[in-house]
C-alpha cells in the first residue's frame, strides 16, 4: 500500500479522483492506496456476501450487504479525517438507499452498520487486527469479523457494554453471529470461500 503526502479533508477524499481505477481509504488525511487482492480474498468476500444476502433473504429482514461498496466514516483521532471501506458491510435497506443519490459513506452521525468484515492480508494486518478494530469498536459496530487466511481463523467481535468481546473460530467450528444466530458457516467454509 503506498499513501500520498497531500493530506485531505473527508470532503476532498470524497471527490478525488486521479484518472486511475485505483481505490483508496483515507487515513488521518492521507489516501491509502488499496492493493489489489488475491483471489483467494475475493473468493472469501463474495462467499460471505453471498451468505449474508441469503439470511437476509430468508430471515426477510430490511438489511443488505454489500462487497467492498460502502466506505465508514472513522472516529479515529487527530485533526485529519479518516475513511474505511470494509470488505463486505451489512445495513439497513433504508441506509443504503439513503446513499443512492449521494456518495455511499456511513457518517459518524449516522447508524453504525450492523456487521462489517475485513479479510487479512500481509500488507492489512495490523490494520484490521489494531486501528479497525479500535475504530469499528468507537462506532459501535455490532459485529466485526476477521477473516485471517494467514492464520487459518476468523475472529468475531461482539459489541458488549460497548466493547468489543471476541471468540476465535478454526476448521470445522461452527461461527456464532449475533447478527445472524441462524448463519451455520464453518470457520474451514469461510476460509475456503465455499460451502
Amino acid at each position: 500500500m503506498t499513501a500520498t503526502t497531500t493530506l485531505l479533508s473527508l470532503e476532498d477524499y470524497l471527490s478525488h479522483n486521479d484518472g486511475t481505477d485505483c481505490r483508496y481509504e483515507l487515513v488521518n488525511g492521507k489516501l491509502i492506496a488499496m492493493s489489489q487482492p488475491t483471489g483467494q480474498h475475493g473468493a472469501i468476500t463474495e462467499f460471505l456476501n453471498d451468505q449474508f444476502r441469503a439470511e437476509i433473504q430468508e430471515q426477510r429482514l430490511a438489511w443488505v450487504a454489500k462487497q467492498g461498496l460502502i466506505a465508514i466514516e472513522s472516529p479515529r483521532g487527530g485533526r485529519w479525517d479518516t475513511a474505511r471501506i470494509p470488505d463486505v458491510t451489512v445495513v439497513t435497506l433504508e441506509q443504503w438507499e439513503g446513499m443512492l443519490a449521494r456518495e455511499a459513506i456511513i457518517r459518524l452521525n449516522e447508524s453504525p452498520p450492523w456487521l462489517v468484515v475485513e479479510v487479512v492480508s500481509e500488507s492489512t494486518r495490523t490494520t484490521d487486527y489494531r486501528s479497525k478494530r479500535v475504530e469499528y469498536n468507537l462506532l459501535g459496530i455490532r459485529e466485526y469479523w476477521i477473516v485471517d487466511p494467514l492464520k487459518k481463523q476468523v475472529l468475531v467481535l461482539h459489541l458488549v457494554d460497548d466493547l468489543y468481546e471476541e471468540k476465535v473460530f478454526v476448521g470445522n467450528e461452527l461461527i456464532e453471529s449475533i447478527v445472524f444466530p441462524g448463519l451455520q458457516l464453518s470457520a474451514e467454509q469461510v476460509l475456503n470461500g465455499a460451502v
